[in-house]
């Protein structure tokens, strides 16, 4: 089973605010984003950042190809622990989930 990241064309995170963090999957293709659509639950993408499935919003945008996940971030930016203030080292988590 492959990583996400060998199916998709980029895996993207940053910050969505001072409270939340934004992962895009682009998929480049319709066969890509139909197979990260169906395969990657939201409950895993929970798992492998350890977090509760509920409070992640999940975006499917078929017209982009793309598959969006919202999440809260464990620290508020800019805090004492806030270890990626710019959120961009999630992208790398989530790309090494096979699926």
């Amino acid at each position: 089973m492959p990583e996400l990241r060998s199916l998709v064309t980029k895996v993207r995170s940053k910050n969505a605010g001072p409270f939340w963090l934004t992962i895009d999957i682009f998929c480049g293709s319709q066969a890509a984003y139909e197979r990260v659509r169906d395969d990657l639950a939201t409950t895993r993408v929970a798992e492998v950042f350890g977090t509760d499935s509920q409070t992640i919003k999940r975006f499917d945008i078929p017209d982009l190809q793309v598959v969006k996940f919202s999440l809260p971030r464990p620290a508020v930016q800019g805090s004492l622990h806030d270890r990626d203030m710019h959120g961009a080292s999630w992208a790398a988590l989530l790309g090494e989930t096979v699926i």
